[in-house]
Parts: C-alpha cells; structure tokens; sequence
C-alpha cells in the first residue's frame, strides 16, 4: 500500500490535534502512528503503526457493507455485522407466508444459504493513495462553477477507471476539507454475499423505535453474512459453484471479560459529519430541513402502517423503508433536542465569529478567506431559495417505478456517448448497481401503497409557491388541485407496465429512441421531466463547483486558527475508513442519575411485555430465570452482560463496525448512539457522547441458548 504524503500545514495540524480532542475525532489510519502516545496512555497493547496498515491485522479483517461496516469473523469469508445493515437483506428474503425479520434465519448448512439480494456487496480495502495533485491538474483558476465541478469529475473519473482496470476492484475518489485534499481508495469487490444468521426481530430489534438511541439499550443488534468468491478465488457474481472468500485476516472473538475502563477501538466507515459547516448551514438544518422533512417522514410512515394493516404484502414489502424512515425521524428528534441542550446554534455562531475576526487582524492574509467565507455564505442562500422546490421533486421522481423509468431513460442517454464522458453513476461500472435495483425493487414495491405516496407528494407539489415549480410538472398535471393530482397519478399508474421486472428490465436494454417513441404513460412523463432535470442538475454542479472554488480556502483558514490556538483538526466524516478510540465508560446525564456501562439480561428480561416491540422470545426469558448463562457470564457482574457503553465517536455508516480491545479481539459491534450524542454529527460534545454496542458474550449465548447455531459457533472458535 502507497503511504499517504501529507501536505505540511495538513500534517502538523494532524499533529497537533489530539492533545485538546481526547476521544473526539474520527481518524484516517495514516494518522494512528502521530497518535501513538495517546494510544497507548488508553490503553492500545498494540503498535500504532500495526493499525495504519490497512492489508494487517486487524485492519485487513473490517469491510464495508452497502452503507455499514462489517468484520470478517472466520477464515471462511463469515461476516458479523447488526441485524438493522442485514435488515434489507432478511426483508428481501421475506413473504408474509415465510417472514425471516418476525421469525429470524438460521442456515443450517453452507448450501442452506441465501442471497443477500442483487446489489449486496462486502468492499475489503486494499490501499488508499493521495491524488489531490491529478484531480487538481486540469482545475484552472478560471474555470467557472459548472466547468470546475465537471473537469473535477473528469479526473476523478480517469482515476477510478486507471484504478479498476484489474477487475476485482471499486475505487473510489474521496474529498477532505471540503476538496483540499482527494484520496483514492481501491477496495475489492465481492459480489456473491449470503445471509447467514439472522435473529428473530424479538432480539435483533428488542425495544424498537421506543429504545432507539437510548440507554439503558438490550438488543442483540447482530447477524452474520458471508462472502462467496469463484472457484478461482476471484470476485464473481452470485452462482451456485462459488465458494467461501477466504479473507487473509479475520478478527477472534475475545475469551478476556471486557470491563469497565478498558480500551476500545471502533473501525468503520463513518457517512457524514458537518462539524466545520458554516453557522448558515446550521441555521439552515435546525431551522429548516430536520423539522421539515421530519414532518413529511412521519405522514408517508403513517400512510405505510396504515396501508400495511390491512395488507401483509405491503407491510413486509416496505419494512426496510419505513425502519429507516423511523430512524432517521428520532435521530432528527434527538439532534434538535441537543442542539437546544447546548444552545448549538449561539456557539457555531460565535465560533465563526472569533474565526472572522481573527482573519481581519492578518490583514492581507486573511482576506481571501474572509471572501471564500462571504462567497460560501451566497452559495447557501442560493440553495435556501428553492429548498422546498428541490425536497418535494426530488421525492416525486425518485419514487419507486417512476424513478426506475427515469433513470433507464437518463441512462439511454449516456450509453450514447463514450464510457469516459457519461455522468457519474451512469458508466459501465455502475450497470450492475442499477441492473441489481431493477430486481430489488420488485420486493421493495407495491402499486397501492406507490399510488399513495406520489399522491401525497403531488399534493405537496402543487403547494409550492410559483417561483418554485417547473413547468414540465405543471404540463403534466394539469390542474392545480386534488382532482388533477388523483387523475394524474391513475392514468400514471393505469396504463404503466413499469411495475413489472420483465419490462423493467427489457427497458434497461433500450436505446434513447425507444423510449420517446414508447407510448407507457410512466415513461413519456419521465421522458418530457429529464431535459429540466438535467438542467437543474447542471445548476446544482455549478454551485457546487463555485464551493469548491472557495471552501478549501476557508477551511485552510480554519486550520490555521485552530493551530494558533493549540488545537487542530481531523477530516469531517465521508464515508472513508476512520479509527476511533477510547474506553468503555458510563456517563451521568443532566438531572438523572449516573448511567452504568453495562446492562444485563435480568435488565433485558424486565422490559419484556409479551407485545412488541418488547417482545422477548421465551427461550430467553427461561434461559434468563434460570441464570443459564454458562461460560457467557462475567465474574464481575455477576450476569450476562447485554450492551455496553463508551466514549468513542462514531456517526451513520460505523453501524456493524466491530469494537476491538487493546489486542485487537472482537468484544462486540457498534450499533448506535446514546440520545445526547445525536447531535454530535454538528456540535462534539464529550461529556455525555457515549457509543452502544452489543456485547460478543451476549452474541454468542444467543448462537448457543437462545436460537442455536453450533455449526457457527464452531466456525468462530466458540
């Protein structure tokens, strides 16, 4: 693996960094050996530079899984990760008749195995190379917005591709500091991924949305997948002669207790954090976007529920949506109740303030800065003005059947031109990923329930001030009422064949032609909404081109005014490989009591009530009764431990990512965030964020007592 050369400004403030931000910050692997003597004082037993070699142990052994993070667990490509990243992957496998997220799934044997869906993929890293020179190359100062952004895309696109010219791999070009620095990460691809182990629901769910990012927590959030390569040891896609990958590394389950105090370390792809965001951003979130698309959130999930009681087929078909809608609705509930806790929006401000006003005592130093600042400050407002416009539309055409038609005509389009010249998203590499969402959707959609939310949608729409709409929709309608809206959406839905995979799929072989001539009423409405979609496409690249002109500079100004203050900085998450580290640890929330670390299967059992969603199965409620806790108990406790807390700092994407003690062991899995942490994606406040993961001795009775899986446990030396 290429090591990566830090700019010099870049390196000292990475330097500098750890020694004002204990237990904060989400840290690229080539940062570790800097660290090594914080590290070491929380307790790592292991060299710092062992963790910066991403092929080694045990970085060699954590994955990337479709938006989680995983580890393999066994020499035979066996993967733990949590039940919500499996949680598609058990829905797809579902029918009202055969439903694995109520009753779990166990594979008896390797063959008993199933496909984890189409589009299931386990990223392994391989290495990670500095690019920023290349993608910077061909930017001249000149360029506006749209032909910044797009001549960024054209290197990072001959990157990816001189990067994937070995089959076998995805790469991809990552941004830190808002574009001051690009990394290419080349990670291998495994296309054959199966479905293991699954929990009932009862467990890998236990408490549901009311326990969701809140502690004390008792879910066994855990399921096992494993990766399946050809019989020459390659990636290969899903086929009934493949065989187990067989990783070159794979993390042991712990025989140590972990205890109170002891280090840990979580591994994982973080997705995003916004900690040097603008105050107008901020303001823009808190004020806007979170209560705003919360509240259309919780009126398409009633619209699902209420659809879902009356018929089965849809409630298993939209599980997984309306668990991530509930998801994402409590953590916008826990981020603005923090953001009120700590008065979020008075502190980022006078935080930019102090950073303003320190650049105009540099005098001409500091004035670029303060202009990429106020040019920032424009680019935003631009955004706010069509804010409402951009939610309500992106919804319409990205919903279900109509998004698939718009996409399979986008995609007509961009076959025409040479691979090296089609947009993002629609080249050669991504054909599989768009052929793998045409299947899904199938398990993933019904008409009834589709016909609902575009009418929902629609009626959004067309309450919209008139600055606001486009006209290609307004053509389309019609009307400017409920009766337009009603006779859109039937004579969409009535004559369309979209809602078919044959015909899906037939399409996505089609040329530019056959679609404008095609008569589908789906199809022409995707046909006559692309050139102004195309054209708002362009307009957004343009104002992100313009924020990539001038961010860069202001965060460089960021990390100088750090530095001169002691402090230093670490990149915002992205979705890239991160290290977190701390130790297992309670905290004492404002006006209540002091919170243990750990909690219990007597705990556990306390909550149950026979109704969902604490609906504990009885085989744990007798195994508990009878304290058959075996070598699972820890001296210590006296009991079973269940969840455990520390002060890591981890985000959405760190979700299955494996928490490791000083050794480098398994001793459980990330799986969320206690309720004061929520907002920690904006404003890092250590006191009370604390991480949750499922204990590895609550996993492994669960394998042993619980619903039994001795083949497995055998596999992972248990």
């Amino acid at each position: 693996m290429r090591r990566l050369v830090l700019s010099s400004s870049i390196a000292l403030s990475l330097t500098l960094s750890f020694a004002a931000q204990a237990n904060e910050g989400m840290w690229v692997p080539q940062q570790l050996p800097e660290i090594a003597g914080p590290l070491k004082q929380a307790g790592l037993k292991l060299d710092a530079k062992q963790l910066a070699d991403l092929t080694g142990q045990p970085m060699g052994a954590v994955v990337a899984i479709n938006g989680c993070t995983a580890s393999f667990v066994s020499p035979q490509g066996l993967i733990a990760t949590n039940h919500h990243c499996a949680y598609g992957s058990i829905q797809l496998n579902s029918t009202p008749e055969r439903n694995l997220i109520r009753d779990g799934f166990n594979a008896a044997q390797l063959g008993d195995e199933v496909s984890a869906g189409p589009n299931a993929r386990v990223y392994v890293m391989d290495q990670i190379t500095d690019v920023t020179a290349q993608v910077l190359a061909e930017v001249a100062p000149t360029l506006d917005g749209l032909a910044r952004q797009k001549a960024i895309e054209t290197a990072q696109k001959a990157l990816v591709a001189a990067c994937e010219a070995e089959p076998g791999y995805r790469c991809t070009v990552y941004s830190f500091f808002g574009g001051l620095q690009y990394r290419l990460f080349r990670q291998i691809e495994l296309k054959d991924v199966r479905l293991v182990y699954a929990p009932p629901a009862s467990i890998g769910n236990y408490g549901g949305e009311v326990d969701n990012w809140m502690w004390p927590r008792h879910t066994g959030d855990f399921s096992l997948i494993r990766a399946y390569v050809g019989k020459d040891g390659k990636p290969a896609a899903f086929s009934a002669d493949n065989v187990p990958y067989q990783p070159k590394h794979f993390l042991p389950f712990t025989h140590t207790p972990l205890r109170p105090g002891d280090f840990v370390m979580v591994a994982g792809f973080p997705g995003s954090t916004n900690r040097y965001a603008l105050a107008d951003e901020f303001d823009n979130t808190a004020g806007w976007s979170y209560p705003t698309v919360g509240a259309h959130l919780k009126h398409v999930r009633d619209l699902v529920h209420a659809a879902g009681e009356k018929n089965p087929d849809i409630a298993i078909k939209y599980a997984s949506t309306v668990k991530s809608w509930e998801n994402v609705l409590k953590n916008y509930d826990g981020q603005l109740a923090g953001f009120a806790r700590v008065n979020a929006a008075a502190s980022k401000r006078k935080e930019e303030n102090a950073l303003l006003a320190w650049l105009a005592t540099r005098g001409d130093a500091g004035k670029p800065a303060l202009e990429a600042h106020d040019k920032i400050v424009a680019l935003i407002a631009q955004t706010r003005s069509t804010r409402e416009r951009d939610l309500v539309v992106g919804q319409i055409v990205g919903l279900g059947t109509l998004g698939s038609a718009r996409s399979l005509y986008r995609l007509s389009i961009e076959k025409a031109k040479p691979n090296a010249e089609r947009s993002p998203g629609y080249q050669d590499r991504d054909l599989p990923r768009i052929e793998g969402g045409l299947k899904e959707l199938q398990q993933r959609y019904h008409p009834d329930m589709e016909k609902q939310l575009m009418t929902y949608w629609l009626s959004q729409y067309i309450q919209l001030p008139a600055s606001q709409r486009i006209a290609a929709v307004d053509t389309w309608l019609g009307g400017n009422d409920a009766a337009a809206v009603t006779r859109a959406v039937d004579t969409l839905y009535a004559g369309s064949q979209m809602g078919d995979v044959g015909k899906r799929l037939e399409w996505f072989k089609a040329d530019k032609a056959a679609f404008e001539a095609s008569t589908d009423p789906m199809i022409r409405l995707a046909v006559a909404l692309t050139p102004t979609l195309m054209k708002l496409e362009d307009e957004g690249k343009a104002r992100t081109g313009e924020n990539l002109r001038y961010r860069p500079v202001y965060l460089a100004a960021v990390q100088d005014y750090k530095r001169s203050k002691g402090e230093g900085v670490y990149p915002d998450a992205n979705s890239s490989l991160r290290i977190t580290y701390g130790n297992v640890t309670g905290y004492g929330a404002k006006g209540s009591a002091t919170f243990e670390p750990f909690t219990t299967a007597e705990g556990m059992a306390a909550k149950a009530t026979g109704q969902d969603p604490f609906n504990a199965p009885q085989a744990i409620l007798d195994a508990v009764s009878a304290k058959r806790y075996g070598s699972h108990a820890d001296a210590k406790l006296g009991t079973l431990p269940v969840n455990f807390l520390s002060n890591l700092d981890i985000t959405g994407g760190n979700s299955g990512s494996p928490v490791m003690n000083a050794r480098g062991e398994l001793v459980g899995l990330a799986f969320d965030g206690n309720w004061e942490s929520v907002s920690s994606n904006w404003v890092f406040d250590g006191t009370y964020n604390r991480m949750i993961s499922v204990d590895s001795r609550y996993i492994t009775w669960i394998m042993e007592q619980v619903y039994p899986a001795p083949r497995l446990l055998k596999e992972i030396g248990m």
